[in-house]
């Protein structure tokens, strides 16, 4: 009997042992989560675990690309001082990816000789290079801009440069230059609000091109309230195709130092309000600063393109520093075909004896192209008895003038928020291209009856953008 109650009790107490032991090691066992229990032996589901700390969206590039990188439309990229992607390395861009430029330390993106940048959006999904400043408070020049410098020809003493500004970047292959290199691609691409002083007078270009070959491509790319110059060519092959420039502060298309491409479909419509102290030009075409015989000679080629000038009317009120829509000067051998030259106070004007020698050699041709709206449009050089106008009215050039805009039929090209470029029916606009040209005899060329940069198809449609001021990036 005594022995039957000891074992009772001896069981009861290891049965309450075991209950107050089970209900000890019961709880949250996992340390990661905010409740875990260290004393917990057994997990019941009870683990609580903290918000996942969210993924960085904004991200600030402060130092040079070194190793080939991929910037994701996910993200937003600030660039901070100048970034170089040095030789040997590829910088992605994906489709719909933001970039800007930060103001204060003058961001700037420079494609060093040997880099490629490979920025390939699309027509729902351009990139977009713009200022990070917030919307309504954007302005010209609150970044640095694209600078590309390549490995081709330039007319320059042991055919390098150095990119102005004291940015330090060298373009131009040397000695042995490289016609075709590659510094990537470029196509449904934005730039807005570029163009910031490095120094006193010395801007930085929407677009800059130094010694670029023709292996690179650039078509669909859109340059807006630049500082300065919307595209300029240092020397180089490049080629381009719809090309925008709108409302730069300087030129539209700059090109010298021996550049030699080509450019079709390009569009300029300007800001009746803005222009430089040194004379805002549509075309602004030189060899090089001095008008040497230094080779390779500017011989930029263009055709189909549409320059919309400050002045729709006779009536417009226009920056005084507005000048000229095609200034040829300093011995360049530029030719511009089936193009649309409108709206400046001066047309075309062919500056110093050299441009005009070279005119008359036909080695600078302009044909096939229409003057409009230009108080003055043919002009030479100040003292200069050359008869431009015999020459540009050389029956076999087919160049015309119209006095009045209005004859254009393109009423709405100079709306400033939501042009459109399309020709109506009558335009003088869309009969009478010619590429019979023996320069036109390129594969390069697509060959449309239309002069100016517009049929009946809007290219710029889509993947543009007329007011970036007041758009939320």
């Amino acid at each position: 009997m005594k022995t039957t109650k000891k074992l009772f009790i001896l069981t009861l107490a290891l049965t309450l042992s075991a209950g107050f032991y089970s209900c000890k090691k019961k709880g949250c066992t996992d340390a990661e989560a905010i409740n875990y229990d260290s004393k917990a032996k057994k997990d019941d589901g009870s683990c609580v675990y903290p918000d996942p700390i969210p993924e960085e969206k904004e991200v600030e590039v402060t130092a040079n690309i070194t190793a080939s990188t991929t910037w994701v439309k996910t993200k937003k990229y600030i660039l901070k001082g100048f970034i170089f992607v040095t030789s040997g390395v590829t910088l992605t861009i994906e489709p719909g990816t933001v970039i800007v430029g930060d103001k204060a330390s003058k961001g700037t993106l420079i494609i060093d000789r040997g880099a490629k940048l490979m920025a390939v959006g699309t027509a729902n999904e351009p990139i977009v290079f713009t200022s990070n400043q917030p919307k309504g408070q954007r302005d010209y020049g609150d970044w640095g801009g694209i600078i590309i410098c390549g490995k081709g020809p330039v007319n320059l003493p042991g055919g390098e440069g150095v990119v102005e500004g004291g940015t330090g970047a060298t373009f131009g292959g040397g000695a042995s230059p490289d016609a075709a290199d590659n510094s990537g691609k470029l196509k449904y691409v934005r730039i807005e609000f570029s163009g910031i002083p490095f120094q006193p007078n010395q801007e930085i270009n929407g677009l800059t091109m130094g010694g670029v070959g023709s292996g690179t491509e650039l078509d669909y790319i859109q340059v807006s309230y630049c500082g300065d110059d919307s595209y300029e060519w240092f020397g180089g092959t490049v080629n381009a195709k719809h090309l925008i420039s709108f409302r730069a502060w300087d030129d539209n298309f700059d090109g010298d130092n021996g550049w030699n491409g080509k450019v079709q479909f390009a569009l300029a419509l300007t800001d009746p309000n803005v222009a430089d102290q040194s004379g805002s030009n549509g075309f602004e075409q030189d060899n090089d600063a001095s008008g040497t015989g230094a080779t390779p000679i500017t011989n930029s080629i263009f055709s189909n393109v549409s320059l919309f000038g400050p002045k729709q009317t006779s009536g417009t009120t226009i920056n005084s520093q507005y000048k000229r829509a095609a200034h040829l000067r300093r011995n360049t051998k530029t030719c511009i075909y089936n193009s649309l030259l409108a709206g400046y106070p001066t047309g075309l004007l062919i500056d110093g004896s050299a441009c005009e020698t070279n005119s008359d050699n036909d080695e600078l041709q302009f044909r096939n192209n229409i003057i409009s709206g230009c108080a003055t449009p043919l002009a030479v050089a100040s003292g200069s008895s050359w008869d431009i106008s015999t020459w540009f009215n050389t029956p076999a050039y087919a160049n015309s003038i119209e006095a009045d805009n209005a004859n254009l039929l393109v009423p709405n090209a100079w709306n400033l928020t939501n042009p459109s470029f399309i020709p109506s029916g009558g335009s003088p606009l869309l009969s009478g291209a010619s590429f019979a040209a023996t320069n036109l005899q390129s594969t390069f060329f697509e060959q449309v009856s239309y002069k100016g940069a517009f049929g009946s198809s809007n290219w710029t449609s889509s993947w543009t953008n007329w007011d970036p001021q007041n758009t939320e990036y």
